[in-house]
């Protein structure tokens, strides 16, 4: 593909409107709507979002791709990984992140913004119990994010948890691995228009409740 066919690629959008009258009060509430929409519509991983964190050292930003895990009732936005990976790091020095997701098939996007906590113990060992054999083993087996001399290393990590834990199920938690509640400040709703003229409708955090503003496209 020439620059030029790239500069060409374009999609008008004009399945949907979004405006002020139409939304909740609550940011959150309004998030799980568009969620609910996007999985009746079976879009292809509904839960999946980008997850950008910052080195506190250099500014440096980082992103990359998880699934949400939970919404819970008065927290914000639930996620697992690896505490000892880069993100973990990040969020460790750095407990602030910003999440989006993007659903084209809807035409729809949501940035969210916020400040990150650990998820209690009890909340990540239920959810690490609940996954398959598999994930458990994986999790236990992979050094997230650290430098490794090749794939038989990772494989014969992997052995090594099979044989540890052979006839446990579920394992227990690893130490290193668990979640993280975003709790919300900001969350951006994104609607696509005809002409680029997009709706755009932020929430921000204002004591209890939320402040909802249009923000020009």
């Amino acid at each position: 593909m020439t620059d030029a066919e790239l500069a060409d690629l374009r999609q008008s959008y004009t399945q949907r409107t979004l405006l002020e009258a139409d939304v909740r009060p609550d940011a959150v509430a309004q998030f799980r709507q568009w969620l609910d929409e996007a999985v009746a519509a079976q879009l292809p991983e509904p839960a999946a979002l980008t997850l950008a964190t910052v080195d506190a050292a250099t500014g440096q930003p980082s992103q990359r791709v998880v699934l949400l895990k939970g919404l819970p009732e008065g927290a914000g936005f639930l996620f697992f990984t690896n505490y000892d990976s880069q993100k973990g790091h990040e969020l460790a020095s750095q407990p602030r992140a910003a999440l989006n997701f993007f659903w084209p098939g809807l035409e729809r996007q949501v940035r969210v913004e916020g400040l990150v906590e650990k998820a209690p113990e009890g909340v990540s060992t239920d959810y690490f119990q609940s996954r398959p054999r598999g994930s458990q083993v994986g999790a236990w087996a992979s050094p997230q994010s650290a430098v490794i001399g090749s794939r038989e290393e990772l494989e014969s990590r992997e052995h090594e948890v099979e044989a540890r834990f052979a006839g446990q199920n579920p394992l227990p938690r690893p130490p290193h691995w668990g979640g993280y509640v975003l709790r919300p400040q900001r969350v951006e709703f994104w609607q696509g228009r005809p002409s680029r003229l997009h709706d755009r409708l932020v929430y921000e955090r204002e004591g209890e409740g939320w402040k909802i503003s249009r923000l020009a496209p």
